[in-house]
């Protein structure tokens, strides 16, 4: 899929917009009015909300206020597409017109510039997560799925709180196991076409590594948002005719210069 107008394609990936975090709700706002208008697509790759339980829950005011934005860019002429992430798996087709989006499978290869670009959540990639692959596995089901809602929207918003706070408690001692492993990015690389490029977020790892072992592929891994507690994060990614480049947000960054990378790795 290409992009329809000239101007650059922009990549943003783990917001995990909630009420609770008025600070990063208030930039998402302001990049949609400011460096998302002047192009041509924008991809979320996953998490957008913290969590979705349901395209019901657009009945309460903050869902709302986000599809609107979205509509609002939409209706400016940039092109919009959500993936799933691990929290927000269940958003579906009323989501998606609300906000004047497309989703995207799990995996999707955009080609712009001349490029081809891979683009995934990347919770696929880490394979040394065997048990939230295993649960990956069981909740995207369709059946299960549809099982899920059918129950009362208070009944899935608690589940959804309990298993967040389960997440937190364990988050600490499991960190290492979310991030992607060679096994799982080289399972990628096989998958055809060839491409040159994979795009990601899901690890908040952000970073640019270098795969050189079969066919050579650069791997731009996206900064999740956090503006709410310091210290504050948060970027996009940018695809134009001169290449690509990671951006910080102003209010991480005021100077709108390219964000620093954590590192390139030479991985085989």
């Amino acid at each position: 899929m290409s992009p329809s107008r000239t101007g650059p394609v922009l990549v943003i990936a783990d917001l995990h917009l909630s009420e609770a975090l008025p600070v990063t709700d208030a930039a998402f706002g302001r990049f949609l009015r400011e460096e998302a208008s002047t192009a041509s697509a924008l991809y979320i790759l996953g998490d957008l909300f913290e969590f979705w339980v349901g395209d019901d829950m657009l009945a309460t005011p903050f869902a709302a206020d986000v599809a609107a934005r979205l509509a609002a860019l939409s209706s400016r002429g940039v092109a919009i597409y959500v993936m799933h992430g691990n929290r927000d798996f269940l958003l579906g087709r009323r989501f998606a017109a609300r906000a004047g989006a497309t989703l995207l499978p799990d995996r999707h290869d955009l080609v712009a510039f001349g490029r081809r670009v891979r683009l995934l959540h990347g919770d696929t990639l880490c394979t040394d997560d065997v048990r939230y692959q295993r649960f990956r596995r069981l909740v995207h089901r369709p059946w299960l799925q549809r099982f899920f809602l059918a129950w009362p929207l208070r009944w899935r918003l608690a589940l959804a709180a309990r298993l967040r706070a389960d997440s937190a408690r364990s988050g600490a001692a499991r960190v290492y196991l979310s991030d992607a492993t060679p096994l799982g990015i080289d399972a990628e690389r096989r998958v055809a076409p060839p491409v040159e490029t994979i795009v990601h977020g899901h690890t908040h790892r952000p970073a640019l590594h270098a795969h050189r072992a079969g066919h050579a592929v650069e791997r731009w891994v996206l900064p999740d948002w956090e503006l709410d507690m310091t210290p504050r994060r948060g970027g996009y990614l940018r695809i134009d005719a001169a290449g690509i480049k990671l951006c910080p947000l102003p209010e991480v960054d005021g100077d709108g210069a390219e964000m620093p990378l954590r590192g390139v790795a030479g991985d085989a």
